[in-house]
């Protein structure tokens, strides 16, 4: 099971395997090491063309995976003793979540041109803030350009909604040049431990309305794109999706290489499993930051 809760977790231990993308035979798949989650198991996944080139990269759950899920507010990663008194709260002074890390295989996270390297899949059992909005069992799906040991080195603390260290909440916010964020997400102060600041688009269906069942969010940190992320409510994993949803990119990347046009939900009836993918990647030179 790779499951870690230490800042100092090696990036070389998510990038441990060397190999070539798989070439002449197209839609290959290839699995990175599963988690046991539920009554199955999560991996992350890539697909590539005949080429080799990457045309998906995701995370799959197996058959039962989204079964007998943990009901627990938290796993005890990332606590803060706010109360000081030397021991931690599980609801109260812990993140309210259970992760799982991820690594992608290496046929795809050793390919030079492609920024996303590993995956943080999150279950909130109870949900999250706003209330009336995120607050439904719900997975968060991050996929990092990030090394790890930078993204678990921002710590709990007593600042900011989900808490986290006072300085490294402030770092969190910083603002993104303008052409490397869509004119839509806005910084709302979720600032979380081991992941970064969330940017929300309040023109999404459930901030006008609608039940929440899936959204798209940038995830940020002193002034850059850190991670992409698919969150998705558990109760539409079951609804047995296949379906795509156009990504709000901005005008610019800081680094090059290849990028999804689509984020995509589906059910796979010959082996009941569900996958959450990035696809449709288009090749995009760096730019610099707007001034």
């Amino acid at each position: 099971m790779i499951r870690t809760c230490l800042a100092g977790t090696s990036l070389a231990f998510l990038l441990a395997a060397c190999a070539m993308a798989p070439q002449g035979s197209p839609n290959v798949r290839t699995l990175g090491p599963p988690s046991a989650i539920g009554n199955g198991t999560a991996a992350g996944y890539a697909e590539f063309d005949a080429s080799g080139a990457v045309k998906a990269i995701g995370v799959v759950f197996s058959r039962g995976a989204l079964d007998k899920l943990p009901v627990a507010r938290s796993d005890g990663h990332h606590c803060f003793d706010a109360n000081k008194d030397g021991r931690s709260d599980l609801d109260a002074e812990c993140a309210g979540w259970h992760e799982w890390v991820l690594p992608l295989p290496s046929e795809a996270s050793r390919q030079p041109d492609l920024p996303f390297k590993w995956v943080l899949l999150n279950w909130n059992p109870h949900g999250h803030i706003p209330p009336g909005v995120y607050d439904k069992p719900h997975f968060d799906v991050h996929f990092y350009m990030e090394p790890i040991e930078k993204v678990f080195a921002i710590e709990a603390g007593p600042c900011g909604p989900e808490r986290v260290r006072c300085d490294q909440f402030a770092q969190a916010r910083l603002p993104v040049p303008a052409n490397y964020m869509h004119a839509d997400f806005r910084d709302v102060g979720a600032v979380a431990p081991a992941m970064g600041n969330h940017l929300v688009d309040p023109k999404a269906p459930e901030f006008n309305g609608a039940p929440f069942e899936r959204t798209w969010i940038y995830g940020v940190y002193e002034g850059r794109v850190t991670f992409y992320e698919e969150m998705v409510a558990l109760a539409y994993l079951e609804s047995r999706p296949d379906a795509c949803f156009p990504i709000k990119k901005a005008a610019a990347v800081a680094l090059a290489g290849g990028y999804p046009t689509l984020s995509c939900i589906r059910h796979r009836p010959a082996t009941s499993e569900v996958t959450v993918s990035l696809e449709g990647f288009e090749q995009r030179a760096a730019a610099p930051p707007a001034r």
